[in-house]
């Protein structure tokens, strides 16, 4: 579980929105469950992300904020001898960061 410390530390401020961008946008590969988001039952190709925050608000213990992701999603040939496609991905996650411990978990 990713700790998000500076979109906590910037929450309230003008910087929030580009930290959390910020933050989805380098984790590791794997971390978003942007699986659930594919379309086409594809594997997921997250070494290129774009995060746009559409909103955020002060839950009590949270920080949340609904944040859309594009992606590519690798869809698998028919045949033997067709290569993989390659097709633009969007889904939209929850992020909940945890006010007192930065803990960090994602919903699509």
């Amino acid at each position: 579980m990713p700790k998000f410390t500076n979109p906590l530390n910037n929450w309230n401020t003008d910087s929030f929105n580009q930290s959390l961008k910020n933050e989805m946008q380098n984790l590791k590969s794997g971390v978003l469950p942007l699986h659930l988001g594919t379309t086409q039952g594809g594997m997921v190709d997250d070494s290129n992300i774009s995060a746009s925050i559409i909103n955020s608000s002060d839950d009590g213990d949270f920080i949340q904020a609904k944040v859309g992701v594009f992606f590519n999603e690798i869809i698998g040939g028919c045949n033997c001898d067709d290569d993989p496609a390659s097709e633009n991905t969007y889904c939209e996650i929850l992020v909940s960061i945890h006010k007192k411990t930065a803990k960090t978990t994602f919903t699509v």
